[in-house]
Formats: C-alpha cells, structure tokens, sequence
C-alpha cells in the first residue's frame, strides 16, 4: 500500500478533527447535559443510565488521544461502538440532525470518518511517529 505525505497529512487532519469532535461531545455531556442528565437520558431511550460515564470517559479520553496520535488504530477502534451506540440513538429522529432530537446521518458519518481513521493510522505529527512528521506504515 502506499503511503505519500499527502496521505498521512490527510489522516493527520481527520485524527485532529475526530479528536476535537469527540473531546467537544465529552464537554456537551459534562458541562451542559451533566453527568447525571446524560444517564438520565440514556436511560430514557432503554440504555443503562450507569452506560453514559464510561462513554464520556471514552469520548474524553478517547479524544484527547486521537489529538496526541496515541494508539491511533486501536483507539479510533474501540471508539466505533460509542458511535454506533448514538446512531442507534439517533435512528428514530429521521435523516437530518436539525431534526428534533437531532437525525442519524451526522453520527453514521462519524462512525464512518472513525472507521476510516482507523484504517489509516495516526498520520503525521503523532507521539506514536518514528519522526517528528512521518507515522510508521503500521501505526
């Protein structure tokens, strides 16, 4: 497989802006949902209630190593599942996330951009690189 510097700029990009999303998702559920109205929520829609803390700490956690380029492929991997759990969520509301209770396709495409992400590693510009600007081919 190839791997150019367009490449792991590319998956650089998409590593930072998945990492801000999720870190920005852990502070929707922290500072203006609140812990315990994100498990009030999740339990709402059939969820364990006790299921929305570790997801937060997923999102937070699991965002702040994508910025780093951690365990880029294994990280974005055990993220999928968080995704898939909010498209599940979100499946009812119809195809626009303007939709109340906001629509599927926004964390469909997550999943997707995470999936991605997963496939091509960290990138450039990762703790996880061999060089400062270039992530090993099987990072």
């Amino acid at each position: 497989m190839e791997n150019t510097q367009a490449t792991r700029i590319g998956a650089f990009i998409l590593r930072i802006s998945l990492g801000l999303m999720f870190i920005a998702h852990a502070g929707l559920k922290f500072f203006v949902f609140t812990l315990p109205g994100t498990a009030a929520f999740f339990a709402s829609i059939g969820l364990p209630g006790v299921l929305a803390y570790p997801v937060f700490a997923a999102e937070l956690l699991g965002g702040i190593a994508l910025l780093l380029g951690w365990q880029t492929r294994w990280v974005a991997a055990v993220l999928i599942p968080v995704l898939l759990g909010a498209s599940w969520a979100h499946a009812g509301n119809g195809w626009l996330f303007t939709a109340p209770n906001g629509g599927w396709e926004y964390p469909v495409f997550l999943t997707v951009a995470t999936a991605v992400q997963a496939l091509l590693g960290a990138g450039a510009f990762s703790i996880g690189s061999r060089k400062p600007d270039v992530a090993p081919a099987y990072a």
